[in-house]
């Protein structure tokens, strides 16, 4: 007689539907810190502090507003910029856009659409 086994169903099983969150590792310094506290004011975003880094996520989007990161850090309007951003990130997940006064996070592309001039209809 044949003995039959079932394998027990995986927690890590494959999932692919939308999360509808986006999201920022910042490393834990004195302008990650900053970056944090301003985003954690925002109603849709969820910060979470970490021995060596600092999780920010977002539900649908996030804007890190450079001037509004700039007057936090106790620096002139314009000293935060992209290239302050993209040192104090390590890591992001979802459709990141870099303007000259912010940068975007879209946890889906196709709200993206219109900032990387991307068509939506099927050709």
């Amino acid at each position: 007689m044949t003995q039959q086994f079932k394998m027990a169903e995986s927690p890590f099983k494959a999932d692919n539907t939308a999360s509808n969150m986006c999201g920022v590792t910042l490393m834990n310094s004195q302008i990650g810190v900053v970056v944090a506290e301003v985003m954690g004011t925002k109603e849709n975003v969820r910060v979470t502090p970490l021995p060596s880094m600092i999780r920010v996520d977002a539900t649908n989007r996030m804007d890190f507003v450079y001037d509004e990161i700039s007057e936090a850090l106790g620096e002139e309007p314009g000293f935060f910029d992209a290239a302050q951003f993209e040192e104090s990130m390590s890591t992001h997940y979802g459709r990141m856009i870099h303007e000259d006064d912010r940068t975007i996070m879209f946890a889906n592309p196709e709200d993206a659409a219109e900032y990387i001039d991307f068509d939506l209809q099927a050709r």
